[in-house]
């Protein structure tokens, strides 16, 4: 059975390969309130969709799923980390897509206890502790693999959101003070090695034969750069081993404007997508100025195993993952009237969706709105409301318009206040719909049915076999 789907695979990458590159087209987006609730049944800030930190497409059951990261408090308040399986109306002729319902919140769980989005405490203990950034299905088995960027850590789950796993962390990735070995998980301070704090693994993807994940840092590690460096690190797990058996260098177009990698798509077992963005764009406390989101294709194969290698060493010789330096999608050409024709700061989603009447595919990209909530130094959190038609941005006290300040187009609040709120909303979730031809996703490999899906299949089209000759004997 495992070769014949291998076969399949196999043979739907031949079928698309050889096609020149290509670029998807847009078809559609949807604002979606921010005020949006989830099915949690929690109260207050609790409840509110926090977006798409990740989404992901399940062709094996025609699910949606958007992942929230750790909540509305920037890691000081305690929120009970969960992903969200959402519907979606699309149309199979065109790709427009409508109707976005959230239909079921999964909270993540470790021995029956809720994974929080609290930083780790202490600092040097992950714990439960939970910033879940990137979202698979491993098509194998139907569990959730879910990456993390306080480890930054990758876990498996079961659908009901417990715990099976956790992936080994290679120890050159892990926060740490570079001399002793000591780790802070909750912050940059001591570090001097591994990842930067709120920079671990963003992107994540799963081989189309569920065999190996591929978890993606944000950015350059601290040792390597650190917020000047432009490489960053793709880890590939073994998924039977929960081990990393190599790592591939990312180089960024730059390091500017908080440049960073937030999704990861696999095409195949080697040639990916990746968001590429930088921090500017309609966003709680961001620069309205200078968007670029640039979704880019890159191809592993040939690339060295770098896990041994200081990216960063002068005179260091490695061959990074090759990279389409055109843009696959130029996420911020396409704005919404409703947004004010502006781009959202975080697009941090990015999914291949079903096959089209017409044989190309759905491509839905996502934004991470961050909850519409702020905070200040002191850990006081704001709601951050947005007015389409001037642009403007306000932060009020949570649940009300009432003391409610400018915040400037630099993204400080300021001291002006505002007393006409009419226009204002919370900044909503973008979703954006690209159709892709067989052109444009050549080499793409389908996901591999679940061994029970592909019996359902098998046994499916049996019993219409058994029907069909039935009814002729019966004709007969």
């Amino acid at each position: 059975m495992t070769m014949k789907l291998k076969s399949t695979a196999a043979l739907l990458g031949l079928l698309f390969a050889g096609f020149a590159h290509a670029s998807p087209a847009f078809v559609n987006g949807l604002n979606i309130a921010g005020s949006t609730q989830d099915m949690s049944g929690d109260t207050g800030l609790g409840s509110r969709v926090g977006f798409f930190s990740d989404i992901y497409y399940d062709p094996n059951r025609n699910e949606w799923w958007g992942v929230s990261d750790r909540g509305p408090g920037g890691g000081v308040l305690a929120y009970e980390t969960r992903v969200q399986r959402f519907t979606l109306d699309v149309n199979m002729n065109t790709g427009a897509i409508s109707n976005f319902q959230v239909a079921e919140s999964i909270k993540f769980k470790n021995g029956g206890v809720a994974m929080n989005g609290l930083a780790p405490s202490p600092a040097s203990t992950l714990g439960n502790a939970f910033d879940p950034e990137g979202f698979a299905i491993n098509p194998l088995n139907g569990r959730f693999l879910v990456s993390d960027e306080y480890g930054p850590s990758l876990y498996e789950f079961d659908r009901s959101g417990n715990q099976i796993r956790a992936f080994a962390t290679p120890a050159n990735i892990t926060p740490r003070d570079g001399t002793t070995g000591t780790p802070n998980y909750a912050g940059d301070t001591g570090n001097t090695a591994g990842k930067r704090t709120n920079r671990g693994f963003e992107g994540l993807a799963v081989s189309p034969d569920g065999q190996y994940t591929f978890a993606m840092l944000q950015s350059a590690m601290l040792d390597e750069g650190g917020g000047s460096g432009v490489y960053d690190r793709i880890v590939k797990f073994d998924n039977a081993t929960g081990t990393a058996v190599a790592q591939y260098a990312y180089k960024m177009e730059g390091s500017s404007q908080g440049r960073g990698t937030s999704a990861l798509v696999a095409i195949n077992d080697h040639q990916f997508m990746v968001i590429e963005r930088n921090n500017r764009g309609v966003g709680v406390d961001s620069d309205l100025t200078s968007p670029n989101k640039k979704v880019f294709t890159i191809d592993l194969a040939g690339a060295t195993d770098v896990t041994n290698i200081d990216l960063d060493a002068t005179g260091v010789v490695f061959t990074a993952v090759s990279k389409n330096t055109t843009p696959f999608i130029d996420l911020a050409s396409n704005t919404l009237s409703a947004l004010g024709n502006k781009s959202p700061e975080k697009w941090e989603g990015l999914t291949i969706g079903p096959r089209l009447n017409d044989g190309s595919f759905l491509l839905l990209a996502g934004t991470d709105n961050d909850y519409s909530v702020s905070q200040n130094g002191s850990g006081t959190q704001f709601d951050i409301y947005y007015n389409p038609t001037t642009s403007a941005r306000m932060s009020c006290d949570l649940g009300t318009l009432s003391n409610c300040f400018a915040i400037s187009s630099a993204g400080a609040t300021t001291t002006t206040a505002v007393t006409d709120t009419s226009g204002y909303a919370l900044i909503p979730g973008v979703l954006h719909a690209y159709k892709a031809s067989a052109t444009d996703l050549a080499g793409y490999t389908t996901p591999v049915p679940e061994p029970e899906t592909y019996a359902m299949l098998l046994a499916g089209l049996g019993l219409i076999g058994f029907m069909t000759r039935r009814r002729k004997q019966q004709e007969a």
